[in-house]
């Protein structure tokens, strides 16, 4: 599985290539040539940058890239919430960056989210997250109130297994939208988001 680190950076220029009309200043056109795939039977042609902005299709969103891109916004901030608490409630050092880590990653994600949303003309979802918990992984408000409530080894406790579960509701939103979405920005973001969350997985349980 390849890891597509520059998933965000792509989404924030898709977003904007979408909403910037006619601007006085093209972009810089780049210089390297780009391979298309031949049809079936048929080598592949090598083109050049101006042949290829009109031999790639753009890709098409379907209903499943769009409810995964809502779902997901929902699910980081819940993650967010839950980080947030970690600078004044947690004991170990360790959790304290992990924290820092999830929320460093998850904001720029939601923010790029949010604006392929608007680009495509649909809702984005509100910035509650109470009325979520049927999502994969999302903890539900009594054991939000628990993990506010807790400080020091408790919380610590607590924000690990909460967290655990909510990375792994995230691989399983990912991985069905790889299975089922068409549009190759949010399938790159989703594959991002199995590969980095299953990462933080690993170090999340070595934190116990």
């Amino acid at each position: 599985m390849r890891v597509a680190v520059l998933t965000v950076a792509g989404l924030a220029v898709l977003a904007l290539a979408g909403c910037s009309g006619n601007s006085a200043a093209a972009p810089p056109q780049s210089t390297a040539p780009v391979i298309a795939p031949g049809k079936p039977g048929e080598p592949a042609r090598t083109l050049d940058p101006s042949e290829a902005v009109t031999a790639v299709p753009t890709p098409a969103a379907n209903a499943a890239d769009v409810r995964f891109m809502q779902d997901m916004i929902v699910h980081h901030r819940q993650a967010l919430d839950m980080s947030d608490l970690a600078a004044s409630h947690a004991a170990s050092d360790g959790i304290k960056r992990m924290a820092a880590r999830i929320s460093d990653t998850q904001g720029p994600e939601i923010s790029a989210m949010t604006r392929w949303l608007e680009q495509q003309e649909q809702q984005v979802p509100d910035a509650h997250h109470a009325q979520h918990t049927d999502m994969p992984g999302m903890a539900t408000p009594e054991q939000l109130d628990a993990l506010r409530a807790a400080r020091g080894s408790e919380f610590d406790r607590l924000y690990v297994q909460l967290m655990i579960a909510h990375h792994m509701g995230a691989v399983t939103m990912a991985s069905e939208e790889i299975q089922k979405g068409s549009h190759i920005i949010v399938q790159e973001l989703a594959e991002d988001i199995s590969v980095t969350q299953t990462a933080e997985i690993n170090r999340l349980r070595l934190l116990k």
